[in-house]
Formats: C-alpha cells, sequence, structure tokens
C-alpha cells in the first residue's frame, strides 16, 4: 500500500474541480471578476498538483512539453490574430484601431462584436498564461540540483 494513498485520492477528486473552476472564472470573466490570466493560473495550477503528487514523468505523460509549446504560441497567436482581424474588419473611413471589437460584429447597436473580443481575447491569454506556467515549472522541476540532498 502507497504511502501517500490519501494524497492520491483527495488530489484525484481536488484536480477536475480546480480545473473547471478555472474554465468557471475563464467563461465568467468577462461578466465579473475573473478573466484569462487568473483562469491560466488556476489551470496551470491543476496540472501542477498532478505533477507534485504523482510525479514528473505522469505529469509529462499527461501534458507533454511539446504540446505546452504548441499551446502557448497558439495562445499568443490567437490574440494577435483577434487586433489584425479587427483591424482588417474595419469599414472603409472610419479609424483604425487595435483590439476595437465591435469590427467583430456588423450590427453597431449590439454589444455582440464586443462579448466575442472579450471572449477570444482571454481565452487567448488562457492559453498563454497556463502553458508559460507549466513550461516554467517543468524547467525548475526537471532540473538536476546542483547539490546532494546528503550536502545540505
Amino acid at each position: 500500500m502507497s504511502p501517500h494513498l490519501i494524497l492520491r485520492v483527495v488530489s484525484k477528486l481536488l484536480i477536475p474541480i480546480i480545473v473547471v473552476f478555472g474554465f468557471y472564472v475563464q467563461f465568467h470573466g468577462d461578466f465579473g471578476p475573473g478573466g484569462g490570466f487568473q483562469a491560466g493560473v488556476i489551470v496551470a495550477v491543476g496540472v501542477i498538483l498532478y505533477a507534485l503528487i504523482f510525479g514528473m514523468e505522469e505529469a509529462r505523460r499527461a501534458v507533454p512539453p511539446v504540446a505546452v509549446r504548441y499551446v502557448m504560441a497558439s495562445g499568443v497567436l490567437l490574440f494577435a490574430g483577434v487586433g489584425v482581424a479587427t483591424l482588417l474588419m474595419n469599414g472603409a473611413g472610419e479609424p483604425v484601431n487595435f483590439l476595437d471589437y465591435d469590427a467583430l460584429h456588423p450590427d453597431q447597436s449590439h454589444h455582440t462584436g464586443q462579448h466575442y473580443g472579450i471572449l477570444l481575447i482571454e481565452l487567448g491569454v488562457l492559453f498563454t498564461v497556463s502553458s508559460v506556467m507549466l513550461a516554467i515549472f517543468y524547467a525548475f522541476a526537471g532540473r538536476i540540483p546542483d547539490l546532494p540532498d546528503e550536502d545540505w
């Protein structure tokens, strides 16, 4: 029997709740406190807790470092892509603004374009922040210590 049985069982219950809460913060962020940055940190914490309980190799199998790099790049591209799309979608003769969300929906009387723009931007921030946090954790947790434990 594993000496960490209680930690493993409790973490298997908590990690899905942590990730779902992260997505709640993400999709509720445009209506209240929260958003992509907070949600990205919460989702990354779920994976980091998994790595602390089950080990780095299991975490790297569940979320490979190559996937972390692709998600990091896609988050930045999504953020920048929304900005470029708003530049290109503005009508002729109107001032061109980066991240002018009103251009995302042709009906200017409704705030649908604002909602779409904020949702996409925050999703890009979620992808970038969570993957950067995981990349930093993988880099530091995977390194070989300079001093062995006996030398402390």
